[in-house]
């Protein structure tokens, strides 16, 4: 529990946390840990497949699926081994260069859902607005190129991470807040001055993230007019109908983000436990949910996942 005073970055060593004072009960709490991975990853590679043998399902909506799937998947993956090591193993120490890889991970995930559901929602935004040009312009070689976009925004917002953590000296408290790796976390074990590391990190979140999210909104904002000029009550509500798994997958990420945003920028006095549960809810709910609430809400995408079982 000591800390690493006055130490390079090469042996640099950090404590994860797991869930203070229950150290006796570690192994029971793994079995829920457990059951969310396997639900989690099954889930999300049943869609993938599914969606990648049926041909009828090859469309823009199933395309952003399948690229939301893959991040659920890569987020899944990427703190699997530190929260199953903690809770199965009690293996808490981590060096820093495995936690900047986890960090870099997590980060370019964390970020490329919050591209994909924006993508989603100009998906939604064109179906409900301009339908009749859907298919003209959401054609696959345009996915292709905005998916690019994102993945080389992602990438080059996440590249100077490791560098600007490798730079520090760490000689403070080498204990982490989480069960997993974040930038915002690490750089505070540092003795040196992190001004640089803090501006970049919430300049990356506001071009990302926020940015993200306020164009899903002014994307809503658009539907939601569109919608409520339709003189049917009933259409009205079939168009509303085919944004909830959407609306519900927005609220999962973007909540808990935000909140645990807040805490680790202005909430120093916060409780350690409030932080924690958030940050499982964070990385751990929208790969179990999502999936979840896709193959009940999609009818198409649940009657080939029965056809296949059935098969």
């Amino acid at each position: 529990m000591s800390g690493v005073n006055d130490t390079n970055f090469n042996s640099a060593v950090f404590l994860l946390t797991g869930i203070p004072g229950q150290e006796d009960v570690y192994l029971w709490i793994s079995i829920p840990f457990c059951l969310m991975y396997v639900i989690s990853i099954v889930g999300n590679s049943v869609i993938l497949f599914i969606i990648k043998t049926d041909s009828s399902l090859h469309e823009p909506m199933y395309i952003f699926l399948s690229m939301l799937v893959i991040t659920d998947l890569g987020l899944s993956l990427s703190t699997m081994p530190t929260i199953l090591g903690i809770y199965l193993f009690n293996s808490r120490e981590i060096s820093l260069n495995a936690c900047i890889v986890q960090l870099f991970f997590i980060h370019s995930f964390a970020k490329f859902e919050s591209s994909v559901l924006l993508l989603m929602a100009f998906d939604r935004f064109i179906a409900i607005c301009n339908p009749l040009r859907y298919a003209s312009i959401l054609t696959p070689p345009r996915i292709a190129k905005m998916g690019l976009v994102f993945v080389l925004r992602v990438v080059s917002t996440s590249f100077p991470y490791p560098f600007l953590l490798k730079r520090f000296r760490y000689c403070r408290d080498n204990v982490l807040s989480h069960s997993y790796c974040v930038h915002q976390d690490v750089m505070k074990m540092a003795c040196s001055d992190i001004t640089v590391n803090s501006i970049y990190g919430l300049c990356t979140t506001l071009l990302t993230v926020g940015l993200d999210s306020l164009l899903i909104f002014l994307s809503y904002v658009m539907i939601l007019k569109t919608v409520l000029s339709i003189a049917s009550h009933e259409e009205c509500l079939k168009a509303l109908n085919t944004c909830v798994s959407h609306l519900c997958a927005i609220l999962l990420f973007y909540t808990p983000e935000i909140g645990l945003a807040m805490i680790h920028r202005f909430g120093n006095s916060s409780s350690h436990l409030l932080q924690m549960v958030l940050g499982y809810f964070y990385l751990l709910a929208p790969p179990l949910i999502n999936p979840i609430v896709y193959s009940v809400k999609s009818k198409h995408l649940r009657e080939r996942i029965i056809r296949a079982f059935v098969k």
